[in-house]
């Protein structure tokens, strides 16, 4: 997967946990991110690499996710690791 896919999938994975309250918090609250984080984070792609590694450790949500948005199950995974500070490559 290319840096670019990669940022997109991010990009939309960001926009899946901004749009649940639940997740919102919970992302919030694991890293401290708030509302400026978020806004400043779209362009760090260590910042979407790490809303990849939120969404990833849950199953579930992550499962939803591409269900959205029509990915197989494998594309966030793929993604993160095309991302800086992934710790592992595929």
């Amino acid at each position: 997967m290319t840096p670019e896919a990669a940022q997109t999938v991010a990009l939309q994975a960001l926009a899946f946990v901004a749009a649940d309250e639940d997740k919102m918090l919970a992302f919030a609250g694991k890293t401290g991110a708030g509302v400026a984080d978020l806004k400043e984070g779209v362009n760090d792609l260590e910042f979407l690499g790490g809303v990849l590694d939120f969404l990833l450790e849950d199953e579930a949500s992550l499962l939803t996710f591409c269900e959205t948005l029509d990915l197989p199950p494998e594309t966030p995974m793929r993604a993160r690791a095309a991302l800086p500070g992934a710790a592992v490559e595929w």
